[in-house]
């Protein structure tokens, strides 16, 4: 009979569990702090700017991360497992993925400028894109992230993280009382990445003794990073859009207010996302350990992965489905009421958002990049089709309706249409209908 003290016992004393645990407990404690306050000021925001200021904030939001997700360059995991097998590689490993993604941010604005003479923008709405958009160049900093992931360390990020989340939130709260115009929340989005760009650098040298001045950029790693990621740069740009894309073409069917309300439903819903990237982010270590181990370690850390993502998920979107007519207008006010209906449908993607996580992970993994694009491709031709099909029948329902649908095909329903996936179809599905046997 399983016996889950004994479990729990048997894992605390095992040193490398603890770790683990300890670095997701940090990250966990700052996302909580995160969502209370990044919730509560947020809140504050949307009641300021009302659901049509508030619509075309997101909007421009959106319409960035269409194109910025692609400066990302997907180097994240590639970088991090490259720092786990070759520690000795650290400065040309970060040197060379700052510089690509430097030059993936500063390439990206002759891209937008061109883009938005094809939008039916307004100068107003296309001085807000710029502004957002020049946020991505701080974001380069980031891969300080990738050597607390590799080395477990992750405590550092949470408390750069915290800190960084309290001085901005101080100064939004400012920016409310002394009744700023809406372009001062649009800098506001810059000015998070760059005071998170200082922290992060001060961190890396105060903590490791490392200097970001001895990075070095290497054109033969920059080649092999770009080989390793190139499928996985589409992937996430293709995942970014079909995440936001809904948000652009609620905006051209319905306009800024109908954006305003969803977006609303949308940062409720993703608000439990940190979930899946802690959890994910601190035990991908181990899970590269056990792959080098042996295939039944590897396969069982992957399946249990699985089930603490699927019903972390399920949990989420029970509580949040029973409580949605509750939180939306408590929380929001009467002005966002509608988006109560739609986050009852959106925050059923959480489940399959959630094993998407393990799941992106485990392709990395196995060099599996090309499904991944595959996936998300899948997703977003999806998406894009029921948002344009059910907009105008439905409107913000039909929105959230594709975004589940697309979500359900890229992380579940795909594997049964490749063979090489099958076995982690099995995974999850064992994961969703009988957890327990995977932990006995």
């Amino acid at each position: 009979m399983f016996n889950l003290k004994t479990k729990i016992d048997q894992l605390a004393s095992r040193q490398g569990f603890m770790r683990y645990f300890k670095n997701t407990s940090w990250l966990m404690g700052e996302r909580i702090l995160r969502m209370a306050v990044g919730l509560f000021v947020g809140i504050w925001v949307a009641r300021y700017l009302g659901p049509e200021q508030f619509g075309l904030l997101s909007y421009t939001q959106s319409f960035v991360f269409l194109f910025t997700a692609i400066a990302t360059l997907g180097l994240d995991g590639i970088v991090v497992r490259e720092l786990v097998k070759h520690p000795d590689k650290r400065d040309e490993l970060l040197g060379t993925a700052f510089g690509l993604k430097l030059i993936g941010a500063v390439a990206i604005l002759p891209v937008l400028a061109i883009a938005v003479q094809f939008s039916s923008n307004d100068d107003y709405t296309n001085l807000l894109v710029f502004i957002i958009a020049s946020a991505t160049i701080f974001q380069s900093f980031n891969v300080i992230d990738f050597y607390y992931q590799a080395t477990v360390q992750l405590k550092y990020i949470a408390i750069v993280n915290g800190v960084v989340l309290v001085i901005a939130s101080i100064i939004k709260i400012c920016l409310i009382f002394y009744n700023a115009p809406l372009i001062a929340f649009a800098a506001m989005v810059v000015f998070d990445s760059a005071i998170l760009c200082f922290g992060l650098v001060y961190s890396f040298i105060r903590v490791t003794g490392f200097n970001v001045l001895k990075w070095k950029f290497s054109l033969r790693e920059a080649r092999f990073l770009l080989n390793e990621s190139k499928f996985l740069i589409i992937s996430g740009g293709l995942l970014m859009v079909y995440m936001r894309i809904d948000q652009v073409m609620i905006r051209a069917f319905l306009g800024d207010y109908e954006v305003g309300v969803y977006s609303v439903a949308v940062k409720l819903s993703e608000a439990f996302y940190f979930i899946p990237m802690i959890v994910t982010a601190s035990v991908f270590p181990s899970v590269l350990s056990a792959k080098e181990e042996s295939k039944y370690g590897y396969d069982r850390r992957i399946q249990q992965l699985y089930v603490i993502m699927g019903w972390a998920g399920i949990f989420v979107a029970v509580v949040v489905s029973l409580l949605s007519n509750l939180i939306v207008p408590f929380v929001y006010g009467e002005a966002f009421r509608e988006a109560s209906t739609v986050l009852v449908i959106q925050v059923w993607s959480s489940v399959f958002v959630f094993m998407g996580f393990a799941f992106g992970k485990y392709l990395i993994l196995e060099g599996m990049v090309k499904v991944a694009l595959l996936r998300h491709l899948v997703g977003l031709f999806i998406n894009i089709g029921l948002n344009l099909f059910l907009i105008p029948i439905m409107g913000l329902i039909g929105a959230a309706i594709a975004t589940l649908v697309a979500h359900f095909v890229s992380n579940y329903g795909f594997d049964v249409f490749d063979k090489r996936l099958h076995e982690q179809f099995v995974f999850k599905t064992k994961a969703l209908l009988i957890p327990h046997r995977v932990f006995s």
